[in-house]
Order: C-alpha cells, then sequence, then structure tokens
C-alpha cells in the first residue's frame, strides 16, 4: 500500500502536525510520498520520505508587516487560490499512489478531494486541530469529513464536534505516540535545581503563562528552591533575563534521542495551554503532552480547566493543574507536583500505555487500512480504557 501524504506543512519542520505523521509514517518510509503546501519562510529539510514541497504565492516574507501581511494573505488565499490548487493537482499527476492521506489544514485542504485525484483511491483524512483555527473553511472540512474513507482525528472532544457538524459518520483516535522503550520509570527523588523543560513551537498567546510562570519561580527561589528553565526550540524571551533562577535555550532538534535526553533529564515537563480561543483548547491534544507522558518526571499542566488535555491529564491524574493566570497559584501547584511527584509520573505511564502507545497507533494505521476505497469496515472506537475511578 502506498500512501500520498498531503499536508500544508513539510513533514521535516518543527510542530505538532508533523510530528504526528513522521511518527505515524516512521518504519514505512519507502510506502509514503509527502506532497506539502508552504505559505511562509521555509528552509527545505530532506528525511526518509520522498517530499515535494510547493510554495503557495504570495509567500509570506519575515520582513512583512501586518497590513502587507494581510494583503498578501487575501491574494494567496483569494485570486490565486485555484492557481496553487491546479499546481497541486499537476504535481499530484505524476504520484503513484493508492491512498491519498489528507491532513485537514489550510485553504487548499481540498485540492486533492475530487474524481480525478481519488479514481481507484481511497481517501483518508486526518483533523489535528479544529478547522476554524487551521484557515480551513467550513464547507471544505464538511467535503472532507463526508468525502473520507477514513476519518483519523485527534481527540475524542474532536470527532464528537465534527459528528455533530458534519455527519454521524465513524472516526479513529490517532494521534502522537510514544513506544515502549521510550517509556522512562518515575523518578525516585527529584533533585536540586529542578529542571522545568518546555520543547517545540511557543506561541505569542503563551506569553503571558510564562510571565507567571516566572514569577512563580522567583517567589518559590526566595523560599530556597533552585530552578533550571530549559527551553528547546524557541525564540528568547527577554522577559526572563535578570530573574533569580537560571534559563537554558537550546536550538531546535528533531532527533528523538536527543529529545528524549532532554526528557529522562527533566523534573518538571511545562505543558501550557493558551487561555484564548475555546475551539482551539477545547478540541486539541498536544503532541507535547504526549511525549511528557513517558518521561520519568511529572507534567505541570497550565491552562484553561475545560480543555481536552486538561480534562484527560484530571481525570486520569496525570497530572498538576494550574488554571489561572495568578503567580500564588502557580507556587501551590508547583509545590504540590514536587511533594506528589511518584503517584502523579506513575498515572502518567499507565495512561501513556492504555492511549497512547505508538506501536498500537501504528499498527491500527497500517494494518486497518486496504488501500481500496469501500473495502473497509468502519467502527466507532472507545477512545480510554483506563483502570481509574
Amino acid at each position: 500500500m502506498k500512501i500520498l501524504s498531503y499536508q500544508s506543512f513539510s513533514l521535516y519542520a518543527n510542530g505538532g502536525g508533523n510530528r504526528i505523521l513522521r511518527r505515524l509514517y516512521q518504519g514505512h518510509e519507502n510506502d509514503v510520498v509527502s506532497l506539502a503546501i508552504e505559505a511562509g519562510y521555509y528552509k527545505s529539510i530532506t528525511g526518509a520520505i520522498e517530499e515535494k514541497i510547493i510554495p503557495a504565492s504570495p509567500r509570506r516574507r519575515p520582513w512583512m508587516k501586518w497590513r502587507s501581511r494581510d494583503i498578501a494573505t487575501w491574494i494567496r488565499e483569494k485570486p490565486l487560490r485555484q492557481y496553487t490548487m491546479n499546481r497541486i493537482r499537476q504535481e499530484f499527476r505524476a504520484i503513484d499512489c493508492d491512498v491519498v492521506h489528507i491532513m485537514s489544514c489550510g485553504p487548499w485542504s481540498t485540492a486533492l478531494c475530487n474524481e480525478e485525484a481519488l479514481a481507484g483511491r481511497e481517501l483518508w483524512i486526518s483533523a489535528h486541530d479544529h478547522f476554524s483555527t487551521t484557515q480551513c473553511p467550513f464547507k471544505d472540512a464538511s467535503l472532507l469529513w463526508n468525502r473520507a474513507d477514513r476519518r483519523l482525528v485527534i481527540s475524542p472532544e474532536l470527532g464528537n464536534e465534527y459528528q455533530h457538524l458534519f455527519g454521524h459518520l465513524p472516526y479513529e483516535l490517532v494521534t502522537d505516540g510514544v513506544l515502549e522503550n521510550e517509556i522512562s520509570a518515575p523518578a525516585d527523588a527529584l533533585h536540586e535545581p529542578f529542571i522545568i523543560y518546555f520543547a517545540g513551537l511557543l506561541h505569542i498567546e503563551y506569553i503571558p503563562l510564562f510571565r507567571v510562570l516566572a514569577d512563580a519561580l522567583d517567589l518559590l527561589t526566595k523560599k530556597g528552591i533552585s530552578f533550571n528553565l530549559v527551553f528547546r526550540g524557541t525564540q528568547q524571551l527577554p522577559f526572563l533575563k535578570d530573574r533569580s533562577f537560571k534559563t537554558t535555550y537550546l536550538p531546535v532538534s528533531l532527533d528523538n534521542v536527543v529529545l528524549k535526553k532532554d526528557l529522562d533529564a527533566a523534573s518538571i515537563l511545562y505543558l501550557p495551554i493558551k487561555f484564548v480561543d475555546p475551539d482551539f483548547y477545547r478540541f486539541s491534544l498536544s503532541t507535547k503532552m504526549v511525549g511528557y507522558l513517558g518521561a520519568p518526571g511529572s507534567i505541570l499542566y497550565h491552562g484553561p480547566h475545560d480543555s481536552a488535555a486538561g480534562r484527560l491529564l484530571r481525570e486520569t491524574r496525570s497530572a498538576i493543574s494550574c488554571n489561572s493566570l495568578e503567580a500564588a497559584e502557580m507556587v501551590t501547584s508547583i509545590l504540590y507536583l514536587i511533594n506528589e511527584k511518584n503517584s502523579i509520573s506513575s498515572n502518567a505511564k499507565e495512561l501513556v500505555r492504555n492511549r497512547f502507545s505508538l506501536e498500537g497507533i501504528q499498527k491500527r494505521f497500517w494494518q486497518e487500512g486496504t488501500g481500496q476505497p469501500g473495502k473497509k469496515k468502519h467502527e466507532d472506537i472507545v477512545p480510554l480504557g483506563i483502570g481509574f475511578p
């Protein structure tokens, strides 16, 4: 079975959707060809999967101010949208595949959802975030959902929302996962300085949360507790200068071995979820969270009480949560985490084995697809089977 993976980003860029697809395809790289559309500046990175990147015109440039960015976006997504769609279809004609796997993201998501592209092929779609947060129009998200032979969603909350909006069709839960040999035993003890770790994209909406974290660490330092706040692959934050705790910045890395060493060294895995945009936090699950679950340290969740990630971690007691932007509450959460580290980390290991086993996710992804339209029997997947009251 040969898969054409089509998405609005390179598989080898830094991001959650990119990581999910790389992990799904791991071990089957010769069975996949990637076709990516990029709207902004990108540095081409080659990997084990053959990939063709199509730039959408006019491209977003680093020097563009907000008004010029908005004008370029309008031109790209309105007058030139069909031109870009035609370029994607032209590139696709030279690719041999049995399955078209589309990540529902961006204004060009339906470029390959037509009779020519799907003739004799099965259509799989993946939804990593709610369509309203990914520049995918409602009608395009609906078309993909109803046309697909297979629907892969990141959370039961998103799957249920799409069933409500687009039609009660079955879906499967497919997200990032952790290999058995990537799961570390809970740390016996935490030692100062406590390493607080964050990796991945740092969106501007996260800044208020990091300010609260920094203020809380200053207060805890005054109590005689030492910390090292470690960032992997982010920009530097000016407001962290001249703080009472240490801050370390590490470069971007897509190397799983390097990232595993980071996780094993961390005492606290910081998981911020922005408080703005309910369509984002109510339906998305952070791939960062999944990797954190297998670490020996414990997760510190910081975000809305009713987010998909927050609810899952709370119900399984796999993290300590702070649901406010008050430094005093963050101080309380960190102290509680330090005292309850073993039980929190142990619960996280049970969760990752029940829900996020990469071996199981990959097996379902590859074995349940037939590559033949109409030949696959769909069944709803029960999302959780975890032994907690």
